[in-house]
């Protein structure tokens, strides 16, 4: 029997996946088209409207502290009519009043302002943590639609690849056929697998555009091409080192601890300001009035005056219907409801950071572990191939041994995206990812 060699294959397969299939040679690397999602990506944008909508709030609360200022103006006509006796003189007039005054006040002790102020200032910082998360999220969104459609490309080829392999198998078998060394089994079982491998090639190129559309989708630009990863792929500085320090970092990183951490002292600042509702409020007042008049009801002749006060006001709540002391004991409640609240967000990000942590060991545990069957199902595949050619193997074995080597290729090349994604992942559940954490990543694309 013999068959054409299987070897070139694998000569352009490394060509196959370094064109992306076709694609554009502008393709982007990850911080570009992470720097292209941060402009366009409604979520992230929304985050960021809630974030500056949160400090404007802050400066409004700002001024329940501050002094406060208010002008006023008033003018008034009048018309006096005299009834007299018949013949009299008539002593009707009209006359009319301006009026402008300021005035002025300053707090000088309102404990329930004073600790809705600090609330805001509480709030600035919650803020900050939402937004932090915002944007770990959309470098992780980022980041897996980006793997997503390199995951795609290269399935894709692989299984253009494996395709062009059992195409030569075919000819190979339909050859051996006609000139009476193989039977039709052969054949037919080589034109069965090309068939199936024809439908697995419809279905990556459709699971590619897809991915492309997702990809388009967070960044704005239907063209947008990722730069694949450069031969040979270096993955030891992404192991994680000690699982403790990863969890210990997140406890005071995490966004989310933060803010309800944040929430916490918002909380117990509410219990105060509850509790504020038994206390005297006071007030410095000041003003000043100037009037002007030409005439009343009595008098003819224009006058005017001036008036300045200042002084101090004081308002004691006396009683309420109960009203402060139940609002005082909701306010614990709620406390105690956002202590609870952390600490469980406490455990959960933990648990989260120990199995992110656990998933990039086992993800570099199987890359090894693929590496080491690629040449393994390759030194197969090239057994199978001479078995075949003297005599000692048939088709079929020959064909599911190509089918191991591009199973194994794509496993490999998948298991490779998902460290780096469980790298970003351990990050984001740690609470520590920044765009950074990008660089190394971008440093493996193709340049």
């Amino acid at each position: 029997m013999s068959s054409i060699p299987f070897r070139p294959q694998f000569r352009l397969l490394p060509l196959l996946l370094a064109l992306g299939l076709g694609a554009s040679a502008q393709a982007q690397s990850l911080v570009d088209l992470y720097t292209a999602a941060r402009a366009y990506d409604a979520s992230y944008q929304s985050a960021k409207a809630q974030y500056d909508a949160t400090l404007y709030k802050a400066d409004q609360a700002r001024a329940l502290v501050l002094p406060k200022v208010g002008l006023s103006s008033a003018y008034s006509g009048s018309n006096y009519e005299s009834k007299s006796m018949p013949g009299a003189g008539s002593n009707d007039r009209g006359y009319t009043t301006q009026t402008i005054g300021i005035s002025a006040s300053h707090p000088l002790y309102h404990p329930a302002d004073d600790a809705s102020y600090q609330q805001s200032l509480r709030a600035n910082d919650q803020a900050t943590a939402a937004l932090k998360a915002a944007e770990q999220d959309l470098i992780v969104r980022l980041s897996q639609a980006y793997f997503d459609v390199l995951t795609s490309t290269d399935s894709l080829a692989f299984v253009k690849a494996q395709k062009a392999a059992v195409q030569e198998q075919l000819a190979s078998a339909k050859r051996n056929f006609e000139v009476g060394t193989a039977t039709i089994t052969d054949t037919r079982e080589a034109q069965a697998r090309f068939d199936l491998v024809t439908a697995q090639e419809i279905a990556a190129d459709n699971d590619l555009r897809v991915k492309k559309l997702a990809l388009a989708n967070l960044v704005g630009q239907q063209t947008a091409q990722p730069k694949p990863l450069v031969e040979p792929v270096a993955l030891e500085t992404f192991a994680a080192t000690d699982v403790d320090a990863w969890v210990s970092r997140s406890q005071s990183e995490h966004p989310a601890i933060k803010q309800l951490q944040v929430a916490l002292d918002i909380a117990q600042l509410e219990t105060r300001k509850a509790r504020a509702g038994h206390l005297p409020t006071l007030d410095l007042v000041a003003g000043y009035q100037a009037a002007t008049n030409n005439g009343s009801a009595t008098l003819g002749t224009n006058y005017g005056s001036n008036a300045t006060s200042i002084g101090v006001n004081f308002t004691l709540p006396l009683f309420a219907g109960y009203a402060i002391q139940n609002r005082e004991k909701e306010t614990v409640s709620l406390e105690e409801k956002a202590r609870a609240d952390l600490a469980s967000t406490q455990r959960a990000v933990a648990q989260g950071t120990r199995a992110a942590f656990y998933g990039v060991e086992s993800g570099l545990g199987q890359v090894k572990a693929f590496e080491a069957a690629d040449m393994s199902s390759q030194s197969a595949l090239d057994a199978n191939k001479l078995g075949y050619q003297v005599g000692v193997r048939i088709n079929i074995d020959v064909l599911n041994a190509q089918s191991q080597v591009f199973d194994t290729k794509a496993k490999l090349s998948k298991a490779r995206y998902d460290v780096l994604m469980g790298s970003l992942r351990l990050r984001q559940a740690s609470g520590t990812l920044a765009e950074a954490d990008l660089q190394p990543v971008n440093a493996l694309l193709a340049k």
